[in-house]
């Protein structure tokens, strides 16, 4: 059986910045445990599986370990393929996810996706996680993932979490976050808990950090930058329940997978 690959660095324009997907197309689905499998041979952050259904695809997201409920870096990988690599001439794009219907659309050089918003609430900072930190955040909010937030970009740069502390939060992850100085906010994140010890650019994350940044800083458009080893540039707006990110993405690698079917 062979499947069609492609690995693509999401919201960078850069071969070597970003954060890479995997995007495997499928004609049909394939038991989860395959799935999986190449997902974990693949050792990305998260490869994208899709199919075509009448006007719209399906689309899962798995880590080297597990199925997660949403994710950015990979929506934006599977977009760019299916809009440059497979000719799609739709302006927009449209997903059956775990967390409903998500979008995609070509924004000039860029592509937005339209995600959920999750706005975190402020919580009690738990013990473990100043204790992973190394230092203590100057507030602790909570929506699927922790938000730890710094005063300084300097802050966030300089963490060292101790992932062995970060896995036991209970949560998918740890966000780390403060003002940027070339841009409105910088972040890192953290799921030792998934098999993703840091990644390098998350979608899914500012679907809790633009809501936050946008009541602090009270304007709905927001430039971010994820200040990873890699880096990624992620361009936001908040539109009620939802948010928009854009970002760009480049086509690292295409080939095929060569797999046994069951």
């Amino acid at each position: 059986m062979r499947i069609s690959y492609f690995q693509v660095n999401a919201f960078t324009s850069s071969p070597f910045g970003g954060n890479p997907a995997g995007v495997c197309v499928l004609g049909d689905w394939l038991p989860d445990e395959l799935l999986q499998k190449i997902a974990a041979e693949n050792n990305l952050s998260e490869t994208a599986f899709f199919t075509r259904e009448e006007d719209h695809f399906h689309l899962r997201w798995m880590t080297p370990a597990v199925e997660v409920d949403l994710c950015g870096h990979a929506t934006l990988a599977t977009a760019h393929v299916i809009f440059s690599e497979l000719g799609e001439a739709k302006e927009r794009l449209w997903f059956r996810t775990r967390s409903g219907r998500v979008s995609a659309a070509r924004r000039g050089e860029m592509i937005e996706l339209d995600f959920p918003s999750r706005p975190p609430v402020p919580c009690a900072a738990p013990d473990l996680l100043t204790a992973a930190l190394r230092r203590t955040p100057m507030k602790v909010l909570k929506s699927r993932d922790y938000v730890a937030v710094f005063a300084t970009e300097a802050d966030v740069a300089t963490l060292q979490p101790e992932m062995a502390l970060v896995s036991q939060l209970d949560s998918l992850g740890l966000i780390v976050t403060a003002p940027g100085t070339q841009c409105d906010f910088v972040s890192r994140f953290f799921a030792p808990q998934v098999g993703v010890p840091e990644d390098p650019v998350t979608g899914s994350a500012h679907s809790t950090l633009v809501p936050y940044w946008a009541g602090r800083l009270g304007k709905s458009e927001l430039c971010a930058k994820q200040i990873s080893w890699r880096g990624g540039d992620l361009y936001c707006r908040l539109a009620g329940d939802r948010v928009g990110i854009a970002g760009r993405a480049i086509t690292y690698s295409r080939g095929e997978l060569h797999l046994p079917y069951p």
